[in-house]
């Protein structure tokens, strides 16, 4: 079948698989079960595929195109890339963390440095002993990422298996079995570095390092061991370029990809109805693929299931899903990502740390674990922290591509802030243009607290004279992503091995992607060993179609 992507023509009736989503995800398992010659038809809401992981022009008449949403890669195996294809370049970041100790001295981390220049870093920040207790801390996350991250796109191991992989009880302990803030505690003394090792249990996720829930080592365990080695790295040209290589690949092997396709139910039975360009549309197949939140998959079956009246059907989002989407005790989000565009990079109060150094890789800000313990405990008080934990990332220090040759030349650069421990619950104080604001003010002021110069006094304006940032809520990610509660993983994350009395006797069970309907299967973030840009979803739930193929 030729490859389509357009806004208008109806789908055929009926197809091998019809994957509800056109997110680097669904468009994974897209490519994967068209090469291996089925008729696979993809249903995207928007008018663009991607989802969270697109580039876009973000400010008026400024031409920089920003990863807006999702920012970084670590999870992306080499074998998608490999299997598919894709003409996907990483950019390794040569400084992995710069964190201000006080207004004068931080502690870098520059992946290139010796022995002594790593020492010598940890004792600008009186931090000596933590030296040997990091590079220990990183035998052992190396140590789990070699072991387990080649598991991510096989059947799904036991927990013993995954265990005996590891090979190390006390590893498997200290990372599996015991809050990660015991771990830290245990390993690192300074403050400062207890609080760079843990802000990686907490991207996303809100939560206690010590509640024996252990919510913040599954988040950890994801983040420290991408590609087997846990580095995070810019895509060349911004993450629309991972997507767009997926749709290229799932479009040649002939997956047809519809945008402005708004899926308004499911039925388990195979049955889709959707509406394109102002009329209502079927599909069935063999197979169903929710490249969604299983929330929204939810709303989606019950809707599927109803009498939805004729007023339902015609409305731009069905109200039979808003009105779900609000009752379901959804997943939580817990973050506000900031995108911001500068004249220059700002001054820090640190002379001896240069902007181009401190911003290259992850700039941690008022994310002492004390700082992290506070702003936890003020936001479960329903407070905005204050000092706000933020994360900062400069990509165009490794990616200047993104901007117009003028702007880069013009010395301009982007800044990506992730702001930590701000749960979905503020709403239900504040309202959302408010919250919205309030953020924002609280991320500059987090900003200023290290720079030399106020961040405001360098952030460019647009065509029409408006400052460049933009500002996005949990519920601004819920509206824009249909992520509930803005969660970025589409729910909480769990193991990525099977454990013990989970059923292994379907292909999709086996592989992670499995739900209460035989022909239904998860191909996002949603399912086992889900979330980030990885694509392992999407691969995996199309191996388990391919395995029931066979």
């Amino acid at each position: 079948m030729p490859s389509t992507e357009h806004a208008g023509a109806p789908a055929p009736s009926a197809h091998d698989v019809v994957i509800v989503g056109g997110g680097h995800n669904g468009l994974t398992a897209a490519a994967y079960l068209a090469r291996a010659g089925l008729d696979v038809l993809v249903l995207e809401r928007d008018d663009h595929l991607g989802g969270a992981a697109i580039s876009a022009e973000a400010f008026a008449g400024v031409e920089a195109r920003l990863s807006r949403y999702s920012y970084l890669v670590s999870l992306l195996p080499q074998r998608i890339i490999d299997d598919l294809g894709l003409d996907v370049e990483l950019v390794r970041r040569r400084f992995s963390s710069y964190t201000p100790a006080d207004r004068t001295r931080g502690l870098l981390i520059d992946n290139e440095a010796d022995a002594a220049a790593s020492a010598a870093a940890f004792a600008r920040i009186d931090a000596e002993p933590d030296a040997a207790a990091w590079q220990a801390f990183s035998a052992d996350t190396t140590r789990i990422a070699e072991r387990l991250f080649p598991t991510l796109t096989e059947p799904l191991p036991t927990r013993a298996e995954a265990r005996a992989l590891v090979g190390d009880d006390d590893v498997w302990r200290a990372f599996v079995e015991r809050p990660l803030g015991e771990t830290i505690d245990a390993r690192f003394t300074s403050d400062l570095v207890r609080g760079v090792v843990a802000t990686d249990g907490l991207i996303g996720t809100f939560t206690s390092l010590d509640d024996p829930a252990l919510d913040a080592n599954r988040c950890f365990l994801y983040h420290v061991i991408g590609g087997g080695t846990g580095d995070w790295d810019v895509p060349l040209g911004g993450m629309g370029t991972v997507s767009g290589e997926l749709a290229r690949a799932a479009r040649e092997a002939g997956a047809e990809l519809v945008t402005g396709a708004e899926v308004l139910g499911i039925d388990p039975a195979g049955r889709v109805r959707y509406r394109l360009a102002g009329e209502e549309h079927h599909a069935s197949a063999g197979t169903l693929l929710a490249n969604v939140a299983p929330a929204v998959l939810e709303v989606l079956l019950e809707a599927g299931a109803a009498d939805v009246s004729a007023e339902t059907r015609t409305s731009a989002v069905p109200p039979v899903v808003r009105e779900r989407l609000r009752a379901l005790h959804a997943p939580e989000g817990a973050q506000v990502k900031v995108n911001l565009l500068l004249t220059r990079l700002p001054r820090l109060h640190d002379t001896e740390v240069a902007p181009e150094q401190a911003f290259a890789g992850t700039l941690h800000i008022n994310e002492l674990a004390t700082q992290l313990d506070a702003a936890y405990a003020t936001a479960v008080r329903g407070g905005i922290p204050s000092p706000l934990p933020c994360e900062v990332y400069c990509h165009t220090l490794s990616d200047p591509s993104i901007l117009s040759p003028e702007l880069a030349a013009s010395g301009a650069h982007t800044l990506t802030v992730f702001g930590l421990h701000v749960p979905h619950r503020l709403l239900e104080r504040h309202g959302n243009d408010e919250l919205r604001a309030l953020l924002q003010q609280a991320v500059i002021d987090s900003l200023d607290s290290v720079l030399a110069e106020p961040v405001e006094s360098v952030i460019m304006t647009d065509a029409s004279g408006r400052p460049c940032i933009e500002t996005r809520t949990t519920l601004d990610l819920e509206a824009a992503l249909r992520m509930p509660g803005g969660n970025i993983f589409h729910g909480p994350l769990s193991w990525p091995w099977a454990e013990p009395g989970a059923p292994l006797t379907t292909p999709a069970e086996r592989w992670g992607v499995a739900t209460l309907h035989p022909r239904i299967l998860l191909c996002g973030s949603g399912a086992v060993r889900g979330g980030g840009v990885s694509g392992i979803g999407g691969h995996n739930a199309a191996m388990a179609v391919l395995e029931g193929f066979a």
